[in-house]
C-alpha cells in the first residue's frame, strides 16, 4: 500500500513541474537581490565591495582599450594604414601618439573620438576609401601643447616666420606644416590600394624624404600671392587639407555654381582638358615667379622678395657678373644641382606632382651625382617653370624673324653656341605623337636639312 502511495506522489510532482516553468537565471538573480535584507550592515558592505570591484574592472578595461588603441602600433595592424604608419615612424613626431595630434585634448574628446572611430572598423570590413584622405584638420591647440607660438626664427636660423602673427590671423598650423608627419603621401599619390604592399620598413628611406616633411616654399608663395589679391585662403579648411577626390569636390562645385557662390577661377577651369589645365597652372606659377624675382611690379601686401623671409640665404656672387643672363647657361651645365637648390619648381609651386612608387624605390635613397651634360640641362630648363618664365619668350636680340633668319649664323658657329640655341629649339623635327617641350616649334633642320657647314667639312 505504501508503495502505491509513493508512486502517486511522484506522479503529482511531475505534473506540477510540467505546469510551472522553471524561472530563468536573471529572474532568480532578481529574486535573490529583492530578498536581501538591506538593514543588515554585512549585506550593505558586500554590495559596496561588489560595486567598487565592478567599477574598477570596467574602468580598467576601458583604460586598457583606450591605451591599446592609442598606440601607433595599433594602426599598423590594418593593411590600409601602412603608408601612414611608415611615414609616421620616420617623422620627427614618432615618439608621440597619434591622438596627441588628431584628437582635441581632454578625456571627453578622446572617448567621443573612440566612439566615432567605430566607422573605421566598418570601412576595414567593407573596404576603405581609395586613397584614404585626411578630412579633419589637426587643430592648432594640439600643436601648441609642445610648440611655442612666439617662435620667430626657424631651427635652421635662416627663415623668419612670425608664428604668433600667423596664429592671430587664425591660420592653421597645417597650412604650412601639412607634411610634417606623413610626408604628403596623399598629394604624391603614394597611398592608393595598389601601392600598399610597397610600404615596408626597408623602403622607408626611399619613400620618405625630408623635402616632403618640411614646409614647402611654394606653400608660402601661393598663400602670400592670394593675400596680395585680397583673399584669405586658409578660411576654407580644405585649402590646408589634401585634395579629396571621393566625389565631394565635384558635388560642392556644382552646388556652389547653382547658388552663384562659385569662384570665377573654379568655373573657368572646370571644363579644361588635362593639357589645358597644366598650361593654366604653369601660367599662374610663372606669374608668381616673375613677381618674386622682381620682374613684375604691383602693389603688394606681403613682399615676395627672398629677404622678406630669409636671413642667411643670399644671391650667389656669380649672379652679379656682367651679362649674367647670357652666361648663366654655362654655370648650369657645370653644376645643375646647385642651380636647382633655388630654382626647382617644387620650391615655388604649392601643388605636389603625382609620383610613381616603383620608380622611387628603384631610384633608391641617395641622390645620383650630376655629370655635366647639356642635354640634361636643356630638358630641365624646358620643363622648369622658373626657366620657362624667361625662355618661353622670344629673346630681344633675335630681332624680327625675317631679319634674324640671315643674321643668326654668326651666333651659332661653335658647338657651345649651338648648345645655347638647343635650349629653345629642337635640332630635328619632333616625331609624330612625341611630347614637345620646346618653347617654339621652329627646329634647325627645317632649313638646315642637309646639316651644318662645319659638319660637312669634317666629312
Amino acid at each position: 500500500m505504501g508503495f502505491w502511495k509513493k508512486k502517486k506522489k511522484k506522479i503529482q510532482t511531475e505534473e506540477i513541474e510540467e505546469t510551472e516553468k522553471k524561472p530563468g537565471w536573471f529572474r532568480r538573480l532578481w529574486r535573490k537581490f529583492r530578498n536581501i535584507d538591506w538593514k543588515n550592515p554585512v549585506n550593505r558592505w558586500r554590495a559596496l565591495f561588489i560595486g567598487l570591484f565592478a567599477s574598477i574592472a570596467i574602468a580598467g578595461t576601458a583604460y586598457g582599450a583606450i591605451s591599446a588603441t592609442n598606440n601607433p602600433q595599433f594602426c599598423s595592424f590594418c593593411h590600409e594604414m601602412g603608408p601612414e604608419f611608415v611615414t609616421f615612424k620616420e617623422s620627427a613626431h614618432s615618439e608621440i601618439q597619434c591622438v596627441e595630434c588628431h584628437v582635441d585634448p581632454g578625456i571627453v574628446n578622446e572617448v567621443v573620438h573612440k566612439m566615432e572611430s567605430m566607422k573605421e572598423v566598418y570601412y576595414h570590413i567593407v573596404g576603405p576609401p581609395d586613397p584614404i584622405v585626411q578630412t579633419v584638420a589637426v587643430p592648432n591647440n594640439n600643436c601648441l601643447q609642445c610648440h611655442s607660438e612666439n617662435r620667430l626664427v626657424t631651427a635652421t636660423g635662416d627663415l623668419i616666420v612670425n608664428h604668433d602673427g600667423h596664429i592671430k590671423e587664425d591660420i592653421p598650423c597645417i597650412t604650412c606644416h601639412s607634411g610634417v608627419a606623413h610626408a604628403k603621401v596623399v598629394e604624391r599619390g603614394l597611398n592608393t590600394q595598389k601601392n600598399l604592399d610597397y610600404w615596408t620598413k626597408e623602403n622607408a628611406d626611399k619613400l620618405v624624404k625630408a623635402d616632403y616633411m618640411r614646409p614647402n616654399m611654394g606653400t608660402c608663395i601661393d598663400c602670400h600671392d592670394k593675400v596680395n589679391n585680397g583673399e584669405r585662403p586658409w578660411t576654407d579648411i580644405q585649402y590646408s587639407l589634401p585634395e579629396n577626390n571621393h566625389g565631394k569636390k565635384e558635388e560642392n562645385d556644382q552646388e556652389a555654381a547653382k547658388d552663384g557662390h562659385a569662384e570665377a577661377s573654379t568655373l573657368e577651369t572646370a571644363s579644361l582638358t588635362a593639357e589645358e589645365q597644366k598650361a593654366h597652372d604653369n601660367k599662374l606659377s610663372q606669374d608668381i615667379i616673375l613677381q618674386a624675382i622682381g620682374k613684375q611690379k604691383k602693389d603688394v601686401k606681403i613682399s615676395m622678395d627672398c629677404f622678406t623671409c630669409h636671413k642667411e640665404v643670399s644671391v650667389p656672387k656669380n649672379h652679379d657678373l656682367n651679362q649674367w643672363n647670357q652666361k648663366h647657361g654655362d654655370f648650369a651645365v657645370k653644376d645643375l644641382n646647385e642651380c636647382l637648390d633655388c630654382h626647382n619648381d617644387a620650391k615655388w609651386i604649392r601643388k605636389v606632382e603625382k609620383q610613381d612608387i616603383v620608380t622611387l624605390i628603384e631610384a633608391g635613397a641617395t641622390k645620383p651625382k650630376y655629370v655635366p651634360n647639356i642635354t640634361v640641362v636643356k630638358e630641365d630648363s624646358r620643363e622648369s617653370n622658373f626657366c620657362r618664365t624667361c625662355h618661353g619668350e622670344r629673346p630681344p636680340g633675335h630681332m624680327d624673324s625675317d631679319a634674324w633668319l640671315t643674321a643668326h649664323a654668326p651666333k651659332a658657329k661653335t658647338n657651345e653656341q649651338k648648345a645655347e640655341c638647343y635650349v629653345c629649339h629642337d635640332r630635328t623635327k619632333p616625331e609624330e605623337g612625341a611630347k614637345i617641350t620646346a618653347p617654339t616649334d621652329v627646329y634647325c633642320e627645317y632649313c638646315h636639312r642637309t646639316g651644318f657647314k662645319d659638319e660637312k667639312k669634317k666629312k
